[in-house]
This record gives C-alpha cells, structure tokens and sequence, in this order.
C-alpha cells in the first residue's frame, strides 16, 4: 500500500478529524481534567478499531488506543488540554471573550490531539492493507501545559517497550523541530508568618511578604551564578492582602526555573530552597515549599528528523482557503509584519545544538524513546503561543488544513520506519549514543502527585510560557 492511498484515507476522514478538533476547542478544559476531550478522542479511536485503554499512568484522563500486533511498535503523541484565562470567540479578528474570564485553546491542543490522530488512523490503514507485522499506538497524554503529564506517565512505565514516538505542534511555520527544549522545574513557596497591626504593635508581627520579598531579592543575586543559558522566572500568587496597616501572615509565589541539561536545572533547585529558607530565617517565618512538576530536555534524533522533513517536503504544503483570506489578514494585522509570503512552506532542515527557550514534557518520551515532532503551520506568521490570535484562528478551515498536513507527514514518517527496518535500528543506535552520555531519571518524585488547576490560575507553564 503507498503513501498516497493513505493520505486519500486520511482525507476521506477529515471533516471527522475537523470536528473533533473544534469539539475539544469547545471543551476547553485545563490540565488533568480533560474528561470531555479524553471521551471524545478515546470514542473516535474505538469507532475506527483501536483497543483502547483509560486512565493509564495512574492519570484519570491518559488514555492509549491500539492496534495491531508485534514489532516494531510506533507511537504518536496526543495533547488535548486548554490554557487559563485565555478565552477567545473563534473567527473573530479582535480580541473578544466567548466566556469571561474562561479558558482557550491558545496553544493549539485541540488540534495536536486531532492531528495525532489522524496519523494513528492513517498508520492502522496501512498496517490493515499491507498485511505487515507492528503496532500502532495513540497516546492521549492530559496536562501538558502546567502539568507535565508525560511526565508521570514516562514515571508510570506507560511507554516501556515503544520502539519510537512521533508527534507535532501547531505554529506558524512548518519546520521539523531541529533542536532541543530546556529542562523545566516548577515550585511553589508559601511563607507563614504572624499577623499584627502595622502602628500599634508591629513588634508582635512577622511579615510573610518581607519573607518572599527577600526571597526574591536572593534570587536576583543568584542569577550571576548559573549558567548563562539557564533562566528564572516568578509569579506572586499571593501578597497576603492589600491592607497595608496589617504585617501579611501569608504570602506565596511560584518559580519556574529552566536550563538546556536537566543536571543543570535540578541543581538550580536545592539553591532556590536554601534561599527560601533563608529569607525565612532572617524574618522569623516559616516557608513550605512544594514540588509541583518538572520536565526533561528534549534528545533529538537526526535519523528520524531527517526522514520527516522528507516527508513534509514531498506533501503539497497548506494554502489559506480564499473564503478565509480577509479574516487571516485581519488577523495578521494585529500582529509583526512577516517576513515572508511563503506561509506553509516547510523551512529547511538544519540541526542545531541550540535550545529553544521553552519547555515541553515531550522531552521525557525523548529520554525513553527515539522521538522526532514537527512544527505545523495552522496560524498566520508571526502568531505568539498563548495569544488570543491563536484561540481565534483555532476552529479554522486554514487550522484544520495544517492539522491534516501534520497527520500526513507524520503517517508518511511512520510506514517509512515500518519500510525500512533498518531506519528505526539506526535511530535507536542513535538514540544509545545520546543516553549513554547522561542516563534518565525521571525529574519528579515518586511522591509526587499531578498538580490540579485551581479555580483562578494566574499563569501557566506549558510548552512556551
């Protein structure tokens, strides 16, 4: 059976997949508690003969659908979950919420998941027309954007035995991902000190905010004494009140801190603690810190990478459908000028030893796993992540086009790695080569438990926060 048939197959499924994705726009649920939009996916996958199961990983709304039977065994990565904060009415060139105050799919989930999907399907029909030998394997992975839920699930053994994975993001380029993401850890801070007036007696109080304020100032200092590459950020989530004749008994902040090795950002957190505990010392407080969750550094994999630019080079790349046009153009204009015309053509392959400076709990599959992604072109050049341009352009027919485009190159990637054995033996070689130099420990402790949104998020930490 040839690429061709597969795509034709892919098409025929694409108003589904279409649907799908804009039923998982509607949805728009956060981390770890996306039960409508794990349903939805997870029904589809039943529908087309997928066996699948629920809650693997010891997370409610992971998910995996399989099929098929032996080796080599080929697994594609599915997100689903919204961001806080960031609603958007869809096909709107102007920033308008659909719910006040709701979430939105501003980093493109909706048609991550879909996407996905539409390759798994692709990758089943050929398996079921070519008669070979393999598996295929879709997997819903839940809470990406502040959650890393790969994470637990790589923890969970979820992904023992997957020969490689492949997956893709929505952008506003097509370009295989070339390089690393940074390492990521996120931790709360919550100071507890003594209430007392202000004037009256403020002998009696011991100020949370001066605690965390220290805190912070500690850190400023720390910065000069990282690597250069590595990076700090911070959220004040809590002052304690905005009396200021009260001492604060309370005051709170969540701190992400990244670097390109996941050495380098694990050993950014015991100082980051030393300074809390500091800063309580120096103020009478008590500070409790909490883990909340962490994410590897992508491993790239040449081999693979390689064979997926070739496949998105030879598919005819997606084009804005001429009833969208003014809309992309309005679009457009609330954003920098592009610097080309050629929007959907699929940059060059170049491989750098560069980070990107953003995160993605897609770098633990790579610690596990050969694992190559994409970046699709579904938005208008220039489109930030987490913007309400993306929420806007989301339910699109130019969205879904790039959605289908990704679908197929990863499909392509796949039947070539099922084709040519000796590939996938070379991307595992590979992929020992970069292990060896640095053996993989899951960053998140046993003890720890996936973090679940509260009813105001103030900030998210996915892929590009």
């Amino acid at each position: 059976m040839n690429k061709d048939k597969v795509f034709e197959y892919i098409d025929s499924k694409s108003e589904l997949f279409a649907t799908l994705s804009d039923k998982v726009w509607d949805a728009a649920e956060l981390r770890f508690t996306e039960k409508v939009s794990a349903e939805l996916i997870s029904k589809a996958l039943e529908d087309e003969g997928f066996t699948v199961e629920r809650g693997i990983g010891k997370l409610e709304t992971a998910f995996c659908g399989r099929f098929g039977s032996g080796k080599p065994v080929i697994a594609f990565l599915g997100e689903f979950d919204a961001l806080p904060r960031l609603s958007q009415k869809a096909g709107i060139p102007s920033k308008e919420e659909s719910v006040a105050g709701g979430n939105g799919h501003g980093c493109g989930h909706n048609l991550l998941g879909a996407g996905a999907l539409a390759a798994a399907f692709g990758v089943k029909r050929y398996l079921e027309e070519s008669g070979r030998e393999g598996t295929v394997i879709y997997y819903g992975c839940p809470g990406e954007e502040g959650g890393s839920g790969k994470v637990f699930m790589v923890r969970e053994g979820v992904f023992d035995g997957v020969d490689c994975a492949l997956t893709w993001h929505p952008a506003d380029h097509n370009e295989v991902t070339a390089t690393s993401y940074l390492a990521s850890y996120t931790v709360n801070y919550r100071f507890r000190g003594t209430s007392a007036h202000a004037a009256a007696n403020p002998e009696a109080g011991r100020s949370a905010l001066d605690a965390l304020e220290l805190m912070n100032i500690g850190v400023q200092f720390l910065r000069e004494h990282i690597p250069s590459e590595a990076r700090i950020h911070y959220a004040i989530t809590d002052t304690g009140g905005s009396a200021p004749n009260i001492v604060q008994s309370t005051a709170e902040a969540v701190y992400q801190f990244r670097a390109p090795q996941l050495h380098q950002a694990a050993a950014i957190y015991p100082r980051l603690n030393k300074i809390a505990e500091g800063a309580a010392l120096m103020t009478e407080t008590e500070v409790d810190i909490r883990f909340i969750r962490a994410s590897s550094n992508t491993l790239p994999n040449t081999v693979m990478e390689q064979m997926l630019y070739e496949n998105m080079a030879a598919l005819p790349y997606p084009t804005v459908p001429d009833s969208e046009k003014e809309f992309m153009a309005a679009i457009s204009a609330t954003l920098p000028p592009a610097d080309s015309t050629n929007w959907g053509e699929v940059l060059p392959y170049v491989p750098s030893s560069a980070s990107r400076p953003a995160s993605t709990d897609v770098g633990d599959v790579s610690q596990v796993c050969p694992t190559a992604q994409l970046d699709g072109a579904v938005w208008p050049a220039n489109t930030p992540m987490h913007s309400w341009q993306a929420v806007a352009v989301g339910k699109s027919e130019t969205a879904h086009r790039g959605m289908i485009f990704a679908g197929k190159a990863l499909a392509a990637t796949a039947i070539d790695l099922f084709e040519q054995p000796e590939k996938l033996t070379a991307a595992k070689e590979e992929f020992l080569r970069r292990t060896a130099i640095a053996p993989y420990t899951c960053p998140i402790p046993a003890d720890v438990m996936p973090d679940m949104p509260k009813q105001k998020q103030a900030a998210s930490f996915g892929r590009c926060s």
